[in-house]
């Protein structure tokens, strides 16, 4: 664990801020849930929640499935980073974290789906080779939980309506698990 050095106080209703440079480094945003682990020295850890990493094992389990339908590299991620990938890729994506395009594309909670003409957005910042062929955001009770993605490499052919159509269907089915 790496020391920040910023102490801060408990207020009278047991808050503590976390500061802003903090915030902003690890992607916490207002609403975020954080979970909180205690450890028997008295430490206190503060780590982002994310509902749709429960969902991790069949989240890929599900990117596999998609990519023997379409023999494309298929892939699920979480408001921060990818928790799943099949077909590719795994080594520069998997754990990344997402581009502010994608997160762009989550938070207009439309499908997104890369034409010939349009330029190519990256899936994540931590690569350049890869960018993203389909995005179809998961919504679970009117919040944006991750996104659906089928990404191909720079320079390829641009994704097909069925691929579009199978990664919208996988997120509305993921936003549904997401709910229940």
């Amino acid at each position: 664990m790496k020391a920040t050095g910023i102490v801060r106080r408990i207020d009278d209703l047991g808050r503590v801020v976390i500061p802003k440079e903090i915030r902003r480094t690890m992607r916490i945003r207002e609403g975020d849930p954080l979970e909180i682990f205690t450890e028997k020295d008295g430490e206190l850890i503060f780590k982002k929640y994310s509902p749709i990493g429960e969902l991790s094992t069949f989240a890929a389990e599900i990117c596999d499935s998609m990519r023997r339908a379409t023999d494309g590299i298929a892939a699920v991620c979480d408001r921060d980073s990818v928790i799943a990938i099949s077909g590719g890729a795994r080594r520069e994506l998997m754990e990344k974290p997402v581009s502010a395009q994608l997160s762009q594309i989550m938070d207009g909670r439309s499908v997104y789906r890369h034409n010939s003409g349009g330029s190519s957005l990256p899936v994540s910042t931590a690569d350049e080779h890869y960018c993203l062929s389909v995005a179809a955001p998961i919504l679970a009770e009117g919040d944006v939980m991750g996104c659906v993605l089928f990404v191909t490499p720079r320079g390829s052919a641009p994704s097909t309506e069925a691929e579009q159509k199978l990664a919208t269907a996988i997120a509305l089915f993921l936003g549904r698990q997401m709910e229940s």
